[in-house]
């Protein structure tokens, strides 16, 4: 079987950390199996194993990070042992060896220096011949001062330097092993995932009053920023909100729950209406479901809708293909299943990578309104604010409780012009206020 390598999970991942290992080594694994977690450039997610067998190596430990495609474990059938080193790495062990010959010659060399001068020599070379005048005593010549031992020097593999550089590890810390204390990989392994356990806090530090604290970013929370920078930056927004009638939304609603929706589905919700109608007014207007691609705007033929997710580290953003061609309801329970497989750590890579536009709602959460930041190369983004009761007017001029929700569609300038957002907002807000057509 081959190597286990770091697994792409997503589409701008360069690199994974290991946060922690779910079965040991000598465990048996099936396929489908979770054998770890693994944290990417968007989220920590559990990683299950592509084989069945015994997890016979680990060469990544906890905290460790690796680059996509580097080996991180063996999985091997039954007799099956992980592969010799590879050409490289015994290249390193015979340079290590030819190093063990050149420390043992270095005694022999010592005792062929030369012997100190003998005391009968150095008194005969200090003695005054009888006719030589008598001079001034001159200072006594002091003895050359004693050199300074040098320091130890470290003994250490080729593959433990190698290894100790790779992961910042301060040598002449770490207590060696191997023959005549050497330090050897292993040593340099466990020292590192020590110096990475001492610094990854287990649980963010309680903040006291008047005192503050430092929490270092996750590698979801370091893209999200890199990602906000690359939309704000070099994508042109520009933003245009409308305010919809939802009284409509809500007798909807309340039909739906008369009528009894069956105790096994789940309920229709406010959210699934909003869902359907963004797909469907992408699917009138389909000038919006574009992106901007160098010297081409590209338009997609399928609705390819993005959910905002919520999670513990940040924000993934699941995606639900072909949307256009999915009802009401399969567009709620899709919705459903993907937001809590998201927030679980039980997604498929390919399940949050692309989507055409997004859809963000936290009127959940008592938001009003708000603008939403594009997710490149999406052409743009629609913020959902929660329903609010408002006096209104109506067609009599009469002062009467109603029902409003805002909505601010965000636009890549260079794909949408006001014109074509205004447009694609109008049918929207047709399709919001008139329910009944989200329902055929």
């Amino acid at each position: 079987m081959p190597e286990i390598q770091m697994p792409k999970l997503s589409d701008t991942m360069t690199e994974g950390t290991l946060v922690a290992w779910k079965k040991k080594k000598g465990d048996q694994v099936s396929a489908g199996e979770v054998l770890a977690e693994i944290e990417t450039d968007k989220a920590t997610m559990e990683w299950e194993s592509p084989e069945d067998g015994t997890l016979t190596e680990i060469y990544v430990e906890e905290g460790g990070k690796v680059n996509v495609g580097d080996r991180i474990a063996f999985i091997g059938g039954e007799g099956e042992e992980a592969p010799k080193p590879k050409e490289k790495e015994e290249k390193e062990k015979k340079l290590e060896a030819k190093e063990e010959e050149t420390e043992k010659e270095k005694p022999k060399e010592e005792e062929e220096k030369p012997e100190a001068p003998k005391a009968e020599e150095k008194e005969k070379k200090n003695a005054v011949p009888p006719n030589a005048e008598k001079k001034e005593p001159e200072a006594e010549e002091r003895p050359p001062a004693a050199e300074k031992p040098e320091e130890a020097r470290v003994k250490a593999s080729p593959v433990a330097r190698r290894i100790a550089a790779e992961f910042g590890v301060d040598l002449s810390n770490v207590k060696g092993t191997g023959p005549e204390g050497r330090v050897t990989e292993t040593d340099v392994r466990a020292a590192a995932k020590s110096k990475a356990a001492a610094a990854k806090p287990s649980v963010p530090a309680a903040v006291k009053a008047g005192e503050s604290a430092r929490i270092q970013l996750s590698g979801m929370r370091k893209i999200i920023a890199q990602r906000l920078v690359e939309s704000l930056g070099p994508v042109p927004h520009f933003y245009l909100t409308i305010e919809v009638n939802a009284g409509p939304l809500m007798e909807a609603r309340e039909e739906l729950k008369s009528a009894g929706e069956s105790a096994e589905a789940s309920k229709i919700t406010v959210n699934d209406f909003v869902l359907k109608a963004a797909v469907q007014a992408a699917v009138k207007v389909p000038r919006v479901n574009a992106s901007f691609d160098g010297d081409a705007i590209v338009q997609y033929a399928d609705v390819d809708l993005g959910i905002a997710v919520a999670i513990e580290d940040g924000l993934l953003t699941p995606v639900i293909r072909a949307a256009q061609n999915t009802s009401l309801r399969e567009i709620s329970e899709l919705a459903k299943d993907l937001a809590h497989r998201a927030r679980n750590k039980r997604m498929k890579p390919e399940e949050f990578q692309g989507g055409t536009f997004t859809v963000s709602n936290l009127g959940g959460m008592g938001i009003d309104s708000f603008s939403a930041v594009i997710n490149p190369p999406q052409g743009f983004i629609l913020a959902v604010g929660k329903i609010t009761k408002v006096p209104v007017i109506d067609d009599c001029d009469q002062i009467v409780v109603g029902h409003r929700m805002s909505l601010t569609m965000s636009c890549d300038h260079r794909v949408i012009d006001g014109a074509l957002g205004a447009e694609y907002l109008k049918e929207l807000r047709h399709l919001l206020e008139n329910p009944a057509l989200l329902m055929v």
